[in-house]
């Protein structure tokens, strides 16, 4: 799909998602459609019912920034979202898949996950975990090389039980691999694992058609061990430099606290 295409199909979907009342219009007893109409969407915007239907059928590659903050406006864009409005924008043409290479850890980062004295592990791109120490192995079997993180969480029932706020966690997961791909949606990776999630869950599919777009940031986790229960923990993502797309992910639970009390005793070699 090129950017045109893309860009269409983002603004599709993200006008399917804004009620009537959202924008202080009435939602009338004959409305057919979800979220709002294309006339409504560009009446709101400022800008002619036909050229909006241009650009979301992608037969218009040139939106200026104004237009596109204006659509963005009248849609409830967030700034992450915004950003990615733009870039498709700009994206308008095919663009060459990328070279697919290895992803490879630093060697330095490596060596520093294993000394630390909380779970600590690192993902690729497209939440592939890529190294982890004994500690992350020992909060979820999840995380170990060889491990897609998204295919844990819609598709393992034992990932599930371990992530008590499940509806976010796979919220936040797959839009962050929108923000992680960018406008590169053609990576052949990325094409096998979405086609797989889009067949085997719903959840996922649902999730996947609203386009939504979230870097992947830190914030807070709550999880039942199998082991040493209950865990309330913060999470932590670092930018891997030097790597592309890599981020170091490391749980820490408040000071004497009982999930941090439990994580203690995750380096008990019970508990692994």
């Amino acid at each position: 799909m090129d950017g045109r295409k893309r860009l269409g199909a983002y603004l599709k979907a993200r006008r399917q998602l804004v009620t009537p009342e959202e924008v202080d219009l009435p939602r009338g007893s004959r409305r057919r459609v979800p979220g709002l109409r294309r006339e409504e969407l560009a009446l709101l915007a400022g800008i002619s019912p036909d050229y909006y239907l241009r650009l979301e059928q992608g037969r218009d590659h040139n939106p200026s920034p104004q237009v596109l903050d204006a659509l963005a406006s009248v849609l409830r864009l967030d700034a992450d979202a915004t950003g990615y409005l733009h870039q498709l924008a700009r994206a308008t043409a095919a663009r060459p898949a990328r070279r697919e290479t290895e992803e490879r850890v630093p060697p330095g980062v490596a060596e520093l996950i294993e000394q630390l004295t909380v779970p600590t592990f690192v993902q690729g791109r497209f939440m592939d975990v890529l190294a982890a120490n004994p500690l992350a192995r020992a909060l979820s079997p999840q995380y170990r090389p060889g491990v897609n993180l998204l295919r844990a969480v819609f598709l393992d029932p034992r990932d599930r039980q371990l992530h008590q706020d499940w509806d976010r966690a796979t919220a936040e997961s797959v839009a962050g691999l929108r923000a992680a791909a960018g406008v590169d949606l053609d990576d052949p990776r990325l094409d096998e694992l979405v086609d797989e999630l889009c067949r085997r869950s719903d959840r996922f599919r649902r999730l996947w058609a609203r386009q939504d777009v979230r870097p992947k940031v830190g914030g807070f986790s709550h999880m039942l061990h199998p082991v040493v229960g209950p865990l309330k923990l913060r999470h932590e993502k670092f930018t891997v430099n030097g790597a592309d797309g890599q981020l170091m992910v490391m749980y820490h639970a408040e000071p004497g606290s009982p999930s941090h009390a439990a994580l203690r005793r995750l380096e008990e070699p019970g508990a692994r």
